[in-house]
């Protein structure tokens, strides 16, 4: 016996959702390659090793981990039944992908993937353990152009899809590592001071100095949280300036990312001191994309430039953006959106008793419809017709014909 639904936290994807999917990852991949991004493709599966090299952060915990097979798993310890595991995100396995092949691709890498990745984590609203990312990365260009032209390309395909209600907060980890140093903060503990300043939209300011001082005390958390406040206060010319006298490498790449993008005309970015991102492998600039009245992130991404080179050695610059498709995909749901793809949708029906001579002619003028670029189903009348045809309307399909004995007639 098995359960006919899917396992927890998986979906099967119902015809009109999977159309709506496809357009909205072939409106994105267009523009994505009008910026030059070439699409990659790497496995589901990945070696445990490089799921659990400490740079995934909390993902690690989520691994779906896979047995061992064989004689291997027959000759394991209790503790080490497991050697490969579905990946969590695209940025680490896109890593082991260009350590890899990085002999075959462009100095400057500029690499496109869409795909599943899977965590292990409670299942809820909006949230599922199989979901769909979308990225780009560029690797080995080393200055804010990397930064700009994943801010421009991601905007631009938000756009592209109606969604123009949205900003991109921008920050810098240095900047983060800075903050938390003027105020008394040890380098051991910004992982979990981090943690807990990213908590500022959700429990305000006054349960994060809470959380901070309890842990680290007081002092340290009253100045941290009225300083990053005091940063978001301020306009954003004062607060960049702010920011490069406290961390000059990070606030005059911010002052340069700003510029150019705005010099660009666009104009939906703005300077966020709190945000964080959770991933432990970003080392540089970090951005998370805002949508309107949903209150939700749909997207972000940052630099980090040493994740390569622990693979391959030396320092390789990279830096990633990666759009939420399962919150795109559902805000355009709630609004509204329908596929279009401008194809006539023709069906040619016959009794259920037909003949092969009825069949045949149903199928040979389906074919010649095909090749006017309609698309076409023949099938057999059902009992309820009425239902039938109500469903095939409902379905997009606007020409009907009836194919017998007598030849073939159009419905009205």
């Amino acid at each position: 016996m098995f359960d006919k639904t899917p396992p927890k936290g998986m979906r099967d994807i119902l015809p009109e959702d999977l159309l709506l999917r496809e357009k909205i990852s072939d409106t994105i991949k267009g523009v994505y390659r009008s910026y030059g991004f070439t699409g990659i493709e790497t496995p589901c599966v990945e070696d445990l090793g490089l799921l659990t090299s400490k740079q995934g952060g909390d993902n690690e915990k989520l691994i779906f981990k896979i047995l061992k097979r064989g004689e291997k798993l027959e000759n394991s310890s209790a503790d080490d039944l497991c050697d490969l595991g579905l990946r969590y995100d695209l940025t680490v396995p896109l890593t082991r992908y260009f350590a890899n092949n990085c002999g075959k691709l462009p100095s400057v890498f500029k690499a496109m993937q869409t795909g599943s990745v899977w965590r292990a984590e409670r299942p809820q609203k909006g949230r599922f353990r199989q979901f769909v990312q979308c990225d780009i990365d560029i690797i080995n260009e080393e200055s804010f152009l990397a930064e700009t032209e994943l801010i421009l390309a991601t905007g631009e395909a938000l756009e592209k899809l109606g969604l123009p209600d949205f900003c991109v907060r921008v920050n810098d980890r240095r900047l983060l590592k800075a903050l938390a140093l003027a105020c008394g903060f040890c380098e051991k503990d910004f992982d979990k001071v981090f943690v807990t300043l990213d908590k500022l939209d959700k429990i305000g300011a006054d349960g994060v100095e809470k959380e901070l001082s309890e842990a680290f005390g007081a002092d340290g958390a009253k100045k941290l949280v009225e300083l990053t406040e005091s940063l978001g206060d301020e306009n954003e010319k004062a607060a960049l300036e702010k920011a490069c006298s406290l961390c000059p490498e990070a606030g005059e790449n911010l002052v340069n990312i700003f510029g150019t993008v705005r010099a660009c005309g666009f104009e939906k970015i703005r300077f966020d001191a709190s945000l964080v991102r959770g991933m432990n492998y970003y080392t540089g600039t970090i951005f998370e994309i805002s949508y309107g009245d949903y209150g939700i992130s749909v997207g972000g991404g940052g630099r980090y430039d040493e994740l390569l080179g622990k693979l391959i050695g030396g320092k390789v610059c990279a830096c990633g953006f990666s759009i939420g498709f399962e919150r795109i995909f559902n805000i355009l749901k709630d609004k509204g959106m329908t596929v279009d793809d401008g194809q006539g949708k023709v069906v040619f029906l016959t009794e259920k008793n037909a003949s092969p001579a009825v069949l045949s002619s149903a199928l040979s003028a389906a074919a010649q419809k095909r090749t006017e670029g309609n698309v076409c189903l023949v099938l057999k009348k059902i009992k309820n017709f009425g239902f039938q045809l109500s469903s095939l309307k409902q379905a997009g399909y606007t020409e009907f014909f009836v194919c017998s004995e007598q030849g073939i007639k159009k419905l009205d």
